[in-house]
């Protein structure tokens, strides 16, 4: 059981690595609050999931663009000043989304610039805080890092939307939105005691143009820039998630509830993939291990497609016995993409040098942020034409086929060594 277990390493050694990712745990469970609770609160506004909907484009847009010129920005300046600046911004932001809601201003426009402000932070923070890790630890414990802070996504990603739904019932927007900004403060403070960390090598000055020549070296890196594909294949084309309000209600049954319960069941997989991350951390052949995890999605969310055929459309009035498939299959789904994920960002930690970690980082947040929105609009479409149990299916395979089309027109990635990281 120890070996399977997540390599706490990386907490032991490194007294820096400990606040930080104790201070992410925060940060993500704050952020999940204030997440659920603005759709919550739109919801109470306008009575529209249209308007609710419209949240998701309004943060993307300016999420993308911050995560490409701010990784810029990263490699420009010192990572703890970009992260604590980018921090300041997010804090500020949550705490106006705090103040409308005790002043009961009851804004929808103002909620949408509140959440594209908000977006715009993340999408410099997140590259920051990714560039900072490989500086705290040895680099032989990036994968067992990485695999912690899959633990950390998992349990906001469960707990968060949850403990939000209870809180806006039981005590209001206000004091919900509030313990978002007071657990963003203890959060900001493991950023304060980071030591400066200045960019290594050459650096540029942020701009287009730095933007370009990290586009220009990820043109040169193979290996890195599968770490990109292989995630698009999965999240573009197996990721059913606009999907799961109508398999809710006309499949297994149980309305909201349900479509809330597979989303968790998601998140839940993540914190299970990162608590039994031993084995992750250990592994020397990174680039077969991403394929792995990312066919084990692909027959995962296959195995959730198989279980809404199975069940038909009947528009059952509760939840039906075929929920308790679909569930395990989410978990099993969210487990392999913690490993995906955790072994993604190892190898674009340890094969990118210093001097463009910023910007590929923002890359990484792109497609992180992209990804399944664009998933949204395939599984949609196919739903339309021909169901979505189909759907899933198709989508499960196309998945599995692109991981095998991109494996033979770059075989170099499934030998990548940990020990000998090559981009």
């Amino acid at each position: 059981m120890r070996t399977l277990l997540a390599d706490t390493s990386p907490l032991t050694e490194s007294a820096d690595f400990r606040r930080l990712w104790f201070g992410q745990l925060l940060s993500i469970l704050g952020n999940q609050l204030t997440l659920t609770a603005v759709s919550l609160q739109v919801y109470d506004l306008t009575h529209s999931s249209f308007n609710v909907g419209l949240l998701g484009l309004v943060a993307l847009v300016p999420l993308i663009a911050a995560g490409l010129y701010g990784g810029s920005i990263v490699d420009a300046h010192d990572r703890r000043t970009v992260a604590i600046a980018s921090s300041l911004l997010l804090w500020g932001t949550s705490a106006l989304i705090a103040l409308q809601a005790w002043l009961r201003l009851d804004s929808v426009a103002l909620i949408y610039v509140l959440v594209a402000l908000q977006a715009l932070g993340a999408g410099i923070n997140m590259p920051a805080r990714s560039s900072i890790i490989p500086r705290l630890i040895r680099p032989e414990l990036l994968a067992a890092a990485n695999a912690l802070n899959m633990i950390t996504f998992g349990l906001g990603g469960a707990v968060g939307p949850l403990l939000a739904g209870t809180l806006v019932v039981g005590v209001g927007y206000g004091w919900t939105y509030t313990l978002d900004v007071l657990s963003f403060t203890v959060a900001m403070w493991a950023l304060f005691r980071l030591p400066p960390l200045p960019p290594e090598g050459a650096v540029r000055k942020a701009g287009l143009r730095s933007v370009a020549e990290g586009f220009q070296f990820l043109g040169t890196r193979p290996n890195i820039r599968m770490t990109f594909l292989i995630d698009l294949s999965a999240m573009v084309f197996a990721m059913p998630r606009s999907l799961l309000p109508a398999v809710a209600a006309l499949s297994l049954g149980g309305g909201a509830a349900t479509a809330g319960a597979l989303l968790g069941a998601i998140a839940a997989g993540t914190f299970l993939g990162g608590l039994f991350s031993g084995p992750v951390g250990r592994l020397r052949w990174q680039g077969r291990g991403v394929q792995t995890a990312v066919v084990a999605w692909a027959a995962s969310i296959l195995g959730f497609g198989l279980v809404v055929l199975g069940a038909g459309r009947s528009s059952p009035d509760g939840p039906t016995w075929w929920l308790i498939p679909a569930i395990l299959c989410m978990i099993a789904a969210g487990a392999a993409d913690s490993v995906s994920a955790a072994l993604r960002s190892t190898i674009l930690q340890a094969a990118t040098p210093d001097a463009m970690r910023g910007r590929l980082q923002g890359v990484f947040t792109v497609v992180v942020a992209g990804g399944p929105r664009l998933g949204d609009v395939f599984s949609g479409g196919m739903a339309s034409w021909i169901g979505e149990g189909a759907a899933v299916v198709v989508g499960a395979f196309v998945c599995a086929a692109l991981v095998a089309v991109l494996h033979f027109a770059q075989p170099r990635f499934a030998r990548y060594d940990a020990l000998d990281p090559s981009p």
